[in-house]
């Protein structure tokens, strides 16, 4: 399987994971939708577990660049925090699908450990970049930053959920208006 296979399978089973879980990864319909056999996929990924292992750190990983980029066209850490709900909207607003990562966590306990440890990854970059932003805008001191940061993230994955649930992403948008308007995200 070529590079570009590789990666054709990787988005073919990011987006299955983001509709349908860590369960619902198989080799059989992934293959299908990229248009090669499945027995292809074995040469990159031997096991379903570094299928999703895979699609995990990618995932978390191109988070990062999000978060950075973020970062990047904002002009104080204030504006920064207020853009993070985009993360999480833009897989709402991509056929009602939720954080990869939040499905995962979901299904946490049925996770083979290589999932588990890039599932984690997820949300620790998700703290650690919260964390710096509410420091550097002076919302909080260092030592309560992370456990603000948490809060903020389960707050972010909470709305998601109920918002997916109702397959309604407008409210998404009222929940973090709240969470705006209570502070628990600068306004």
């Amino acid at each position: 399987m070529s590079t570009t296979s590789k990666e054709a399978v990787l988005a073919a089973a990011r987006r299955t994971a983001m509709a349908h879980g860590y369960n619902g990864l198989n080799f059989r319909d992934i293959a299908a939708e990229v248009g090669i056999k499945a027995p292809s996929i074995y040469h990159h990924f031997a096991t379903k577990a570094d299928l999703g292992a895979a699609v995990a750190r990618r995932y978390w990983e191109d988070t990062v660049g999000q978060l950075e980029a973020i970062s990047d066209s904002s002009p104080d850490p204030i504006s920064a925090l207020h853009r993070y709900p985009e993360i999480f909207r833009l897989s709402l607003a991509n056929d009602n699908r939720v954080c990869l990562s939040s499905f995962m966590a979901a299904e946490y306990d049925d996770l083979p450990d290589p999932v588990k440890t890039e599932v984690q990854g997820f949300a620790d970059v998700n703290v650690a970049w919260l964390s710096k932003l509410l420091v550097a805008a002076k919302i909080v001191s260092a030592k309560e930053s992370e456990t603000r940061a948490r809060a903020i993230y389960a707050a972010m994955a909470g709305a998601q959920l109920f918002a997916r649930g109702r397959s309604d992403i407008v409210l998404f948008d009222t929940m973090i208006d709240s969470y705006r308007a209570t502070g628990l995200l600068p306004a």
